[in-house]
């Protein structure tokens, strides 16, 4: 007897959120998923990724769990995700620092994040890996091509600027939204290009914002200073 599928069944996403800096990529990974009712969150947060969101957030790894499906810990090698025959949609390791990277390239299976991400690489299904790390060596790139020729998708969070970002929220948003397009997923974050006219107009209405704050600043009283704030939110480069 053949079994229908159950078109209601839920996408099962594994969130893998590890120590590598950029924690509020893992947090708004999980938020938008919170907000799709098809979407089934399998999530795991490394002890490195608990004391980077200490460093980083100001959210911890017990909040976050809250709003998960399903929670595991990393060195939970029984765990259902550590096995091709539960199935899932993929996987997406946000960010991803570069221990995680080698052990994904490596098959280095000592923890529940390697050994999902190498049962989605050889189910032949989705993994994203969001590597947070700049300058890059030689032995990083080559670490990145091998998981690329083993099926895996390198997204480094390089922020977009077409939608004119206020604040790092709206960075990090952009970021999420666009991994989860690889998914097949909209959560409605994502600010998309619409044509040069558009983002024409979206430059004048910032650069009118601007100079209407500027403004209002040399009449506020006292003297006027040059204003130096940029368009764009200025952030530090992490390294």
């Amino acid at each position: 007897m053949t079994r229908t599928p159950d078109k209601a069944a839920p996408r099962r996403i594994v969130v893998a959120i590890t120590g590598a800096s950029g924690a509020a990529y893992g947090v708004r990974a999980v938020e938008v998923l919170r907000r799709l009712p098809e979407v089934e969150t399998h999530l795991i947060i490394t002890s490195g990724a608990r004391k980077t969101l200490a460093y980083e957030t100001a959210t911890d790894a017990a909040a976050i769990m809250k709003l998960a499906d399903v929670v595991y810990h990393e060195d939970d090698l029984a765990a259902p995700i550590s096995s091709g025959s539960f199935r899932t949609d993929g996987m997406v390791i946000i960010p991803c620092s570069i221990k995680t990277l080698s052990g994904v390239a490596n098959c280095h299976d000592d923890n529940l994040v390697v050994r999902a991400a190498d049962v989605a690489l050889k189910e032949r299904r989705r993994l994203v890996l969001v590597v947070r790390e700049t300058p890059l060596h030689l032995s990083h790139l080559r670490l990145m091509t091998e998981v690329t020729a083993a099926g895996g998708i390198i997204v480094p969070p390089v922020p977009a600027f077409y939608h004119h970002p206020q604040t790092v929220d709206d960075i990090v948003s952009q970021t999420v939204g666009r991994i989860f397009d690889l998914f097949g997923l909209d959560a409605g974050v994502v600010q998309r290009w619409e044509g040069s006219q558009q983002a024409a107009r979206r430059a004048r209405a910032s650069r009118g914002a601007a100079s209407r704050a500027g403004e209002a600043a040399g009449t506020s009283g006292g003297t006027a200073q040059p204003q130096t704030t940029p368009t764009h939110p200025s952030w530090k480069e992490e390294t």
